[in-house]
């Protein structure tokens, strides 16, 4: 990817903004043969796929299909199926004062979405955002992460070959191509990143007045009670923890136990990742790779916050970190300042429920929030108590297989929500509407007002 010398994609946008005028994605034979696209893309070119995520992260086959290519089929097909109800006219009561009268909901699309991607998930992250874009009738830019270079180049050459060009368009590039994406008054949009980069996008969409939508991820705590099925918890904790290498939004950041149950734990986890990657972890072709050289000091530099007591081995030239539990961590250490992003598991102390429920309380509300338990009231004080994005009990990142529940965070983890009909919503206004008759036309609306008048409206309200 050559970089733009001081970009500019104002003749672009007003392209898109002169299509989507005409009318041309409002239609839903469109929408649909979009979408169908969609799903097609990731059928036919799988392989293209697959060895650009591995090219960009050291993804394997399998990997790739079940977080990145399966999940952007599944979600634009469940879209393509449910556009007609979606669609529909919402009808709402009309009441007495307004009769006669019907009113009713009418979604109808925004307008140009720029949807801005991340370089973890950069297939599923860029494209179920657009897709749901998509769903909604919009036009769309799609701005693919610069840190995974084979993906975003990939995602240029595919968007152009399988979707109309003249209503989606990727635009690649570095920090100037965004910020010059963000000089222009788009009508939404969808961030998926850091705090950081975040506030920038939101001060630049003030200028517009442009509403946007935030998936910004935060440490998603674990918490295991000592009732817990430990065998499963082990092995779920480290499919979650070590999928993509740790590089998940959603990936439980943190483990919250009490010293007898963390005992019981370790070896467990130590087992499920031995079983999972190997005795050597380096050779499996199953465990991925941080994404740059800046990422991987950043990770590195975390594990000395606590003991190793799993994995910790590490290689620079290859951009390896094993799979690393750490114990003897302090509340207040490097680890748990910032979110960790990576394949290091630190596990804090934690004498009890309420003492893990105040610690997750003390800091930033997260993106998601696990527990593991066989009690209904811990799960529901669990739940009642904590504050987050998205929450599972007895498993990590599960809900996102559920294309009925919406997917955002809360407070710092992010704001706004899209997956399925909530990525319909998000990208829809729902407009008001009212039609009245012409008859009858009561005169007690219309001045002059008097008592008797009153009297009647304080009658029907």
């Amino acid at each position: 990817m050559r970089p733009i010398v001081n970009p500019d994609f104002t003749e672009l946008f007003s392209t898109l903004t002169a299509t989507f005028n005409s009318g041309k994605t409002k239609d839903l034979a469109w929408r649909r043969e979009q979408l169908r696209a969609v799903e097609r893309m990731m059928r036919e070119r799988e392989g293209d796929i697959f060895e650009a995520l591995h090219s960009d992260l050291g993804k394997s086959a399998q990997e790739s299909f079940t977080t990145e290519t399966s999940y952007v089929s599944g979600d634009a097909a469940y879209s393509r199926k449910n556009l007609n109800r979606w669609t529909r006219r919402k009808r709402v009561s009309t009441p007495v004062v307004g009769q006669p009268g019907r009113s009713w909901i009418q979604p109808e699309p925004l307008g140009v979405v720029l949807v801005i991607g991340p370089w973890n998930y950069p297939l599923q992250l860029a494209l179920a955002g657009m897709s749901a874009a998509i769903a909604a009738g919009n036009c769309v830019v799609v701005k693919p992460s610069e840190l995974a270079p084979a993906t975003s180049a990939l995602l240029a050459k595919l968007v152009a070959e399988y979707l109309d060009p003249d209503c989606i368009s990727v635009v690649e590039g570095d920090v100037p191509a965004t910020t010059a994406l963000l000089e222009l008054p788009f009508d939404h949009i969808l961030y998926t990143g850091g705090g950081k980069v975040a506030r920038i996008i939101m001060a630049a969409a003030a200028k517009h007045l442009t509403p946007v939508t935030l998936e910004l991820g935060g440490k998603s705590p674990c918490v295991v009670l000592p009732d817990a099925n430990l065998e499963a918890t082990a092995r779920r904790i480290v499919w979650g923890k070590f999928t993509n290498a740790g590089q998940t939004c959603i990936a439980p950041d943190y483990i919250l136990t009490d010293a007898d149950t963390e005992a019981l734990l370790i070896p467990l986890l130590e087992k499920n990742i031995r079983e999972m990657f190997g005795e050597d972890p380096q050779r499996s072709d199953s465990y991925g790779r941080i994404v740059n050289d800046r990422h991987f000091e950043r990770v590195n530099a975390l594990i000395e916050s606590g003991h190793t007591a799993i994995g910790g081995q590490v290689e620079a030239a290859d951009k390896y970190i094993a799979p690393t539990v750490l114990t003897d961590v302090k509340r207040d250490s490097a680890v748990m300042n910032e979110e960790i992003f990576g394949p290091v598991l630190p596990i804090v102390r934690a004498e009890n429920l309420e003492d893990a429920i105040a610690l997750i309380r003390g800091g930033d509300k997260p993106l998601a929030a696990y527990v593991f338990t066989n009690n209904k009231r811990a799960e529901r004080k669990f739940l009642d108590q904590v504050s987050c994005g998205n929450a599972c009990v007895n498993d990590v990142m599960m809900f996102m297989a559920v294309h009925e529940l919406p997917f955002g965070g809360v407070g710092p983890s992010g704001m706004g929500a899209y997956s399925g009909l909530r990525g319909f919503e998000t990208f829809s206004h729902m407009k008001a509407v009212m039609k009245r008759g012409w008859w009858p036309d009561l005169a007690v609306r219309y001045a002059p007002h008097t008592d008797k008048k009153l009297k009647f409206l304080r009658k029907v309200r």
